[in-house]
């Protein structure tokens, strides 16, 4: 996960709360659904908020993913801090949240220090919460809970890293200086976008400096 600032919603759902003082969530068009996942995709770098891989925005591989579930929560449903733009991908993020509580979301700090990715493209929780936050979203914290992610995770993580002339199978010999730098660029958004898995690869970055 990467910290995501929330900004004001977007005006075509402040519009459409005024005109509908009592609607719901489901209520919602087409119009003020795709501005409200415009919104969240400009605030998350085009990536899912929950597993960090690029999306593109488009209906069928990105959905708006209420972080306190509506069934658990029915009065935030319109509330768009409660609001993120999560992947569409079976079994994980959005699809496998359902009504489950998270108690570690990409609203805190701490969503960045609490989860721990490895080369191999696993996740570790270091806190209870993280841990069951990873299983409630299935994001893979085990070779077996989702092979697919796991796998897509190492591949382009270690990409990422070829891609500054790290070679992950090697022993690492960057300085500080230099792991600061790419850890920066990591952080620095392209045309408004960040690389699929740029968060877990500053992750591991940060993960490599905290034990020099």
């Amino acid at each position: 996960m990467r910290k995501i600032d929330k900004k004001p919603e977007p005006h075509q759902l402040t519009a459409w709360k005024r005109r509908t003082p009592r609607g719901t969530y489901r209520e919602l068009s087409p119009v003020e659904r795709r501005a409200i996942r415009d919104a969240c995709m400009e605030e998350q770098f085009y990536l899912c908020a929950l597993c960090c891989q690029r999306v593109t925005g488009e209906s069928d591989s990105t959905s708006i993913e209420h972080l306190e579930a509506q069934r658990l929560a029915p009065h935030r449903s319109l509330d768009y801090s409660n609001m993120v733009a999560s992947c569409n991908l079976q079994n994980q993020c959005n699809h496998a949240h359902g009504h489950q509580p998270l108690p570690l979301t990409p609203l805190m700090a701490e969503c960045e220090t609490e989860l721990l990715f490895h080369l191999n493209g696993l996740v570790e929780g270091l806190t209870e919460r993280a841990r069951t936050t990873i299983k409630a979203l299935n994001l893979g914290d085990s070779e077996t809970s989702n092979p697919d992610l796991v796998e897509r995770r190492k591949y382009l993580s270690a990409s990422l890293l070829f891609s500054y002339h790290i070679d992950p199978r090697v022993e690492l010999d960057e300085d500080e200086e230099m792991l600061r730098l790419i850890l920066d660029d990591l952080n620095t958004p392209r045309d408004g976008k960040l690389p699929s898995f740029a968060p877990v690869v500053a992750n591991i970055i940060r993960s490599w400096l905290s034990s020099a």
